[in-house]
């Protein structure tokens, strides 16, 4: 006859007699509820690998109404930009404990709405929500209202919604559009179109903002036909140089929203026969790596992705430890990296 044994159960009594403190320090260690003095903590961890100690999630979630998950909304997880950023804070989560519920509303706000129903439902401790592009202020402001309603804390990263009482983390997008302008005036570019992003909202609107300012102190302005809008992809960028060109603008220079249209504007300008940058400059931006990696390489207003996605994690999650406080709201700077795909074509006008 066979017998078998149970291993068992390790509980946080036993951890508390081998680490030598009481049951509560080693509740606080687990739970993160209280600061415990570092040698204490480090024990109590040791005795936690010594063991083989499991807490169990399940019960101390509906405990404390905690379940260690947060959602995270995407417009594109196709894009390289919000891909880093998901997993930047994927792996900032992961280090704190907490389970990253990814979703892409692939610019949609039918999508968006459902997905932050499902978010509610599975209890998430807090939502991060990335760049909204196309959806209009009041739904927005309708959705934000249903997680604040449902007691959820929430983030919003790269989409300005002023006054509305939500953290906000911010790209200073008006100072990325100026700083492309002024790269390119620099270089002596006067003839410059623009390929903007899918919405009018920010951060488009804050990028054309900022270069229209670099052009107005240089006393020049952007055309209506020097603007074409594009889906934000690859594609959308080699389809606003064919509407370019079908209008026989005499261009020098294009600057695109983003670095994944960029690189539709280099291939779609090298496909008619168009030399980049010894024909047509191009300037993009967020400082994605496929950036640096293309021929030429893309000069660029790079974001501080990996530091948006920590400080965002970072944000939620003091939110969801102190929901009390006021709304904070942090502007982040952006920088030009100068690469091969822009040429000098005179000297700089002063």
């Amino acid at each position: 006859m066979t017998v078998t044994t149970e291993t068992p159960t390790i509980t946080i009594k036993d951890i508390a007699a081998r680490a030598g403190v009481s049951i509560s320090t080693v509740s606080r260690v687990v739970n993160q509820s209280v600061k415990v003095d570092p040698a204490t903590e480090e024990r109590v961890h040791e005795a936690i690998a010594t063991l083989g100690y499991r807490p169990n999630l399940l019960a101390r979630s509906f405990r404390r109404k905690i379940t260690h998950t947060i959602g995270l909304l995407v417009p594109d997880n196709s894009n390289p930009f919000f891909a880093e950023m998901a997993r930047v804070i994927e792996d900032a989560g992961f280090a704190e404990g907490y389970s990253v519920i990814l979703c892409n509303s692939d610019l949609s706000e039918v999508k968006q709405t459902r997905y932050i129903d499902v978010l509610l439902a599975k209890r998430v401790d807090g939502i991060i929500l990335t760049s909204t592009g196309l959806i209009p202020d009041e739904d927005t402001n309708h959705n934000l209202a249903r997680i604040r309603q449902a007691g959820v804390p929430c983030v919003v990263i790269d989409r300005d919604l002023g006054d509305e009482p939500v953290d906000q983390l911010l790209v200073d997008n008006h100072e990325g559009g100026y700083l492309a302008a002024r790269f390119l005036l620099d270089h002596g570019h006067r003839a410059i179109a623009c390929v903007v992003g899918p919405s009018d909202l920010t951060p488009s609107a804050g990028r054309i903002a900022g270069f229209r300012r670099a052009l107005r102190e240089a006393g020049l302005d952007l055309p209506a036909d020097a603007l074409v809008r594009g889906n934000g992809r690859h594609d959308g960028g080699a389809r606003a140089v064919g509407e370019l060109l079908a209008r026989n603008m005499e261009l020098t220079a294009i600057f695109a929203f983003n670095d994944e249209m960029a690189i539709g504007v280099i291939g779609a300008l090298q496909r008619t026969g168009r030399q980049v940058p010894g024909d047509v400059s191009v300037v993009g931006f967020d400082d994605i790596p496929y950036a640096a990696a293309v021929f030429p390489a893309v000069t660029t207003i790079a974001q501080p992705i990996a530091e948006m996605g920590r400080m965002g994690l970072k944000m939620l999650l003091d939110r969801i430890r102190d929901p009390t406080g006021e709304p904070s709201r942090i502007l982040l700077s952006t920088r030009l990296m100068e690469r091969e795909s822009v040429r000098r074509i005179s000297a700089p006008a002063h």
